[in-house]
């Protein structure tokens, strides 16, 4: 649960159907072990956050001392002698990531029993699982709060090369704010109650992209962004919701919360908001900083030392990043503001959640499903009529490159996909493209940027009940 001082509530949701209680019985314990195996995987990227940083500075090290003999003559030599000093600063850089790793991954209470096996997956002839095993697209998982961030969910079956050498990692730090000191700092990090494992890389660099995206959503070097993209959502809701009282106020889901930004944005403007992120990767982040933080600049970070590409210069690179920039606790939410974890589908598809919500705000959220047309009649479902759903984000469909694990990828251009949403009841009120980033390095001297489809629909009265028709 997220916990205090926040009292950030996580919603507990739950599909019903007509099995008996055994069927019910074995289902939730398969559910639960499958769950338990995925968190096991996700917490094991995290632990190999620094072992696989480590493994990236020694790579540098390796190729700096294969400097063929003409280009270690003295006068260009010294011209890159501070380059061993780099490779310094960056593993006391992870040291202070890793710090920040570990007390997230200590103040995370699992939703489930972490001890369980997955003793009850029936296994196929080749030895593999029939059920669905992944490490970051997990099933309904409500009792926690995807990665709906914008690389590709690419699903983890690639090869594993495991480390080797991990006799000299820098894992820890006794004081995280001796970045510059000439001092040792290291030590050795706490054991995970994990069994050993391989990380898949692309594990690990799930991590490493959901450390960027606290700049998005909770550093100060982010508020361009936010602006860019959180500005006109939140003008919109202002204008059409003019007459919010504390009494009743309106209601308003932020599927693909993220780390929970922007569903905070729209509590604070006296909504009662609810986030909704389906990836662990993003939970256990957002849970410590609503709820765990206590004065703004608490933490500092180095979000951008994992790539030496498009570098301006070594400070841009290495320079650190305090967070988060304001204190949730203390920024004027609305009473009932609260984190939703599980897939959108199963748990907004349930018939409980028809004509629940005043608003529905997706923010780089639509191109994350394998079914956009499933998600535009599900917020068709669950708006109330005459409902408004604000909508910001590019279609950089998530899973339009799964061509080796024929993942479904139904992908539609801006105009069918505002067809689409004509059919299920809705009417354009505004529209514009705004041009915005997406967790981009505002220093780098590569600049992402998107041209982002903007729009308010509403939902016409009767929609629901033409809807209902439709699915009969």
């Amino acid at each position: 649960m997220f916990s205090s001082p926040l009292n950030c509530l996580v919603v507990h949701q739950t599909r019903k159907n007509n099995m008996s209680n055994s069927d019910e019985e074995l289902r939730r314990r398969k559910y639960e072990a499958l769950e338990a195996k995925s968190l096991r995987r996700i917490i094991a990227a995290y632990f190999n956050y620094p072992e696989a940083a480590e493994d990236d500075v020694k790579r540098y090290e390796r190729s700096f001392r294969r400097l063929p003999v003409a280009h270690k003559v003295p006068f260009i030599y010294a011209m890159l002698a501070h380059l061993p000093l780099k490779y310094q600063k960056l593993r006391r850089c992870i040291d202070k990531n890793t710090f920040f790793i570990f007390e997230m991954l200590k103040a995370f209470e699992p939703p489930v029993d972490m001890s369980q096996e997955d003793e009850n997956c029936e296994h196929l002839e080749d030895g593999s699982c029939g059920h669905f095993h992944s490490g970051d697209k997990d099933p309904c998982a409500c009792e926690s709060a995807s990665v709906s961030g914008r690389p590709h969910s690419t699903k983890s079956g690639e090869v594993c090369e495991t480390h080797k050498d991990t006799s000299d990692n820098i894992t820890d730090v006794k004081d995280p704010k001796s970045l510059d000191t000439a001092t040792d700092i290291s030590s050795t990090p706490p054991e995970p109650e994990l069994e050993p494992e391989c990380v898949p890389r692309v594990d690990v660099d799930k991590v490493r992209w959901v450390i960027r995206n606290f700049i998005r959503d909770w550093a100060t070097e982010g508020q361009k962004e936010r602006d860019e993209c959180f500005g006109p959502i939140l003008e919109e809701l202002k204008r059409n919701f003019p007459d919010r009282s504390k009494e009743s106020p309106p209601t308003c889901l932020v599927p693909g919360a993220g780390l929970g930004r922007l569903a905070l944005e729209i509590s604070c403007l006296g909504f009662i908001s609810q986030g909704n992120e389906f990836s662990y990767y993003m939970m256990i982040c957002s849970s410590f900083i609503l709820n765990q933080c206590e004065v703004v600049g608490e933490w500092s970070i180095h979000p951008w030392i994992h790539s030496n590409c498009n570098s301006l210069s070594d400070a841009d690179q290495l320079r650190p990043v305090s967070i988060p920039d304001i204190h949730p606790a203390s920024a004027g939410i609305t009473e009932g503001f609260s984190m939703c974890g599980g897939d959108f589908v199963e748990v907004y598809g349930d018939p409980t959640q028809v004509g629940s919500w005043d608003s529905v705000v997706t923010c780089f959220f639509l191109d994350t499903a394998h079914n956009i047309v499933e998600y535009i009649k599900i917020i068709s479902k669950i708006l109330k009529d005459g409902g408004v759903w604000i909508n910001l984000g590019p279609l950089l469909y998530h899973f339009a490159d799964m061509y080796e694990q024929d993942e479904m990828s139904v992908e539609l251009s801006l105009e069918d996909v505002k067809k689409v949403a004509f059919n299920y009841g809705f009417q354009l009120e505004v529209e514009k493209t705004i041009e915005t980033t997406y967790s981009t390095n505002p220093r780098a001297m590569m600049q992402k940027r998107y041209f982002s489809a903007f729009w308010t629909m509403r939902k016409k009265p009767l929609a629901t009940s033409i809807q209902e028709s439709m699915d009969e």
